[in-house]
């Protein structure tokens, strides 16, 4: 299978495949690539066939609208793009369609995922639950996937990005975790479309931060006063405020940070005004609670 030359794109056509885009093939005939999107999303099915144009025989996307009784409207409407036949669709057709039905080609998926195959992915089939501002899940629809395939997304994600899926009760994949969802929306924020609004994240405004607070704290972090020692490593939040303003690193810096914490102790302290304003612009841009920012002062 070539990466180059006469055949390129294989991260895009990654994520196309692990989302909406399908190979068919008829009897007696070479397989096409195909993908299709409903009308609200006909600027995301110009902008894939775009993209993919130039390293692909596809055809424009052309309007569709098939009669269906179960919807109130009576029929459905989209966009469909379709590809000619080429010999280096025949050789995706066999890695993606061993036995004529789509199965994970995992050694692929590990060789060509990138970033911009996980954005093309999110914004085909994964759907984002915010409220208020406040990112509550991202669930990846993966129910046409068997289970073992699943357990590989979530392995081969968590290597790749730290990322820690889990799956739910309809064998799809969710992300709950708030800085994770944020890391998420961070890495693919370059290659999302215009069009994809909806599943990007509108910051809620900060939240004021209560003066008497309990913080949770690593058990190699010993403090005899805490309001006193905690609030002078509050100096520290300006640094973290720099840093964080580079999402993907800051992210990256925590994750590490994160596989070295320990069980933590509990100390009830008084925040001082100016850090509290701080501290609650962190937590909207971070993700990361009061404990986890102020752990952070500590290692910086």
């Amino acid at each position: 299978m070539q990466t180059g030359g006469g055949f390129q794109m294989h991260d895009l056509i990654c994520g196309k495949l692990l989302g909406d885009g399908c190979l068919t093939k008829q009897e007696g005939r070479k397989p096409r690539f195909q993908f299709s999107h409903t009308v609200k999303d006909k600027e995301w099915c110009e902008h894939c066939f775009e993209q993919l144009n130039s390293f692909l025989p596809l055809t424009p996307p052309k309007y569709r609208k098939t009669f269906d009784s179960r919807m109130v409207s009576g029929y459905t409407e989209c966009y469909m793009v379709q590809s000619r036949t080429s010999s280096e669709l025949c050789q995706l057709y066999e890695l993606w369609y061993p036995q004529s039905k789509k199965e994970l080609p995992l050694t692929y998926i590990e060789k060509h995922f990138n970033e911009k195959s996980l954005a093309w992915w999110y914004q085909d089939d994964g759907h984002f639950k915010q409220k208020d501002g406040i990112p509550k899940k991202i669930i990846f629809s993966t129910d046409s996937f068997s289970l073992k395939e699943n357990y590989f997304l979530i392995d081969f994600l968590q290597r790749k990005y730290d990322l820690r899926f889990s799956i739910d009760a309809q064998n799809r994949l969710l992300l709950y975790d708030q800085f994770q969802i944020i890391y998420l929306l961070k890495l693919i924020e370059p290659h999302t479309h215009k069009s994809m609004a909806r599943k990007t994240l509108v910051p809620s405004e900060p939240k004021k931060i209560a003066t008497r607070s309990t913080i949770y704290l690593p058990t190699d972090i010993s403090l005899i006063k805490p309001t006193p020692e905690i609030n002078e490593q509050y100096k520290k939040l300006p640094k973290l405020v720099t840093l964080a303003e580079e999402a993907i690193e800051f992210s990256k810096f925590y994750i590490s940070f994160q596989k070295t914490l320990q069980t933590t102790k509990p100390y009830q302290i008084k925040i001082n005004a100016e850090s509290q304003k701080i501290l609650s612009q962190l937590k909207v841009q971070t993700g990361l609670n009061l404990s986890q920012l102020t752990a952070l002062c500590f290692k910086l």
